[in-house]
């Protein structure tokens, strides 16, 4: 299960497990990994990010005690043929990279698809939650996963996160509705710059100055496709600025509400709190219009088995594409998913373009791909100065 996001995301880490080390194992200090400026709810650390290579058992001694005595004894003269998961990890990996972005594009291609029929933002983004959490309901009733407990001082820690998800899905989806999905994402590329700023300036830790300097073609690229694009208006605008700082904020209270809860439940709580949180907005804002006319005008120009189709895939592409985003996070290491997270983008916008036939202007086509490059070095640095406390805390 999923994302969030994004949580565009798309789209960080709440629901980190913890592994406590054995009682004969010295106490090893261990350090925060963090997202690179985007959110997936409950990645897990591997051991090699907590142990160090001289405490961890091998995976022989692993695998001898959980094979029961029996199958050891029938085993010991002869290896065990690998499986396709282990003989082409590659492969795999490049499998999920791409149902990531292919779940992504297609999300994009059909919300956007429904919003030229159906512009009501609120009510879809409910839809959105709404699909997902049945989907967690399911799941959860056949045991994949169980359903893991929760108390009054979990949902006091996961409540904020919840908040900033769906504030920052509303206002993302109410941006997608109003402008081009092109134009949109690139506004969302503005995303690490307000991660930046909330680090130094919320915070109070200290950014390098070479991300900073890495920051500087996103905004000049944003500032350049916004002044000539075509489809530009301030509500659209001013919804995906509040979409970054929301999702900004949910990082940080990400951070503070790890527990651990699977990356699976923690996801699913998550979306419930956020899809009760959408319902009264909806209601107020577009339930008048939509009893009136927004309902009856939809089934007038697709059909009724087109419209439930169409909200019913959207929400589950949505679910989905958050989910292989977090299965792909936890394959990979952060510079890896960094650098895939930014062609992610790219892959949405060209496919946006080339599908809805969006035309662009010289300067935004130039802005955009300035600002994507300028979160591509952004993502590289970040990821390796990451990297580089992880060696020096091991």
């Amino acid at each position: 299960m999923s994302a969030l996001g994004t949580f565009s995301g798309p789209a960080g880490v709440a629901g980190l497990r913890r592994r406590a080390a054995p009682a004969h194992l010295p106490a090893v200090k261990c350090a925060a990994v963090p997202d690179g400026g985007h959110l997936v709810w409950g990645r897990q650390l591997r051991p090699a990010l907590l142990l160090p290579a001289g405490l961890l058992p091998s995976q022989a001694s692993r695998r001898q005690t959980l094979r029961p005595p029996a199958a050891a004894a029938e085993s010991a003269g002869e290896a065990k043929p690998a499986g396709f998961l282990e003989k082409y990890p590659a492969l795999v990996t490049g499998f999920f990279f791409f149902m990531w972005y292919f779940l992504n594009v297609i999300f994009n291609i059909l919300n956007k698809k429904i919003y030229n029929y159906f512009p009501y933002p609120y009510f879809v983004s409910v839809i959105h939650l709404f699909v997902g959490v049945v989907y967690c309901l399911v799941s959860w009733t056949v045991g994949l996963p169980k359903r893991a407990p929760i108390n009054s001082t979990l949902l006091k820690l996961l409540f904020p996160v919840a908040l900033c998800h769906a504030l920052g899905h509303v206002t993302s989806n109410v941006s997608f509705a109003t402008v081009a999905v092109s134009f949109a994402h690139t506004i969302k590329a503005l995303e690490p710059f307000f991660n930046a700023a909330a680090t130094q300036f919320v915070l109070g830790q200290q950014v390098p100055l070479p991300l900073w300097l890495s920051l500087a073609p996103v905004v000049l690229g944003v500032s350049m496709a916004s002044l000539t694009e075509l489809s530009f208006n301030w509500t659209g605008f001013i919804n995906a600025m509040i979409s970054n700082i929301s999702f900004t904020y949910r990082s940080i209270y990400s951070k503070k509400a790890m527990t651990d809860m699977d990356s699976t439940n923690v996801y699913a709580y998550i979306s419930i709190i956020a899809l009760i949180v959408c319902i009264p907005p909806a209601l107020i804002i577009e339930g008048p219009q939509l009893m009136q006319y927004g309902f009856k005008d939809a089934i007038a120009k697709v059909g009724l088995q087109k419209f439930v189709a169409d909200l019913f895939f959207v929400g589950l592409f949505y679910h989905l594409y958050n989910q292989v985003a977090t299965n792909t996070l936890e394959r990979v290491a952060p510079l890896t998913h960094a650098v895939g997270n930014v062609l992610k983008r790219v892959f949405v916008i060209g496919f946006s373009i080339i599908i809805f036939g969006n035309r662009i202007t010289t300067q935004t086509g130039i802005g955009t791909c300035i600002a994507i490059a300028g979160v591509a070095i952004y993502s590289y640095i970040k990821a390796k100065i990451e990297e580089e406390k992880r060696q020096k805390s091991a």
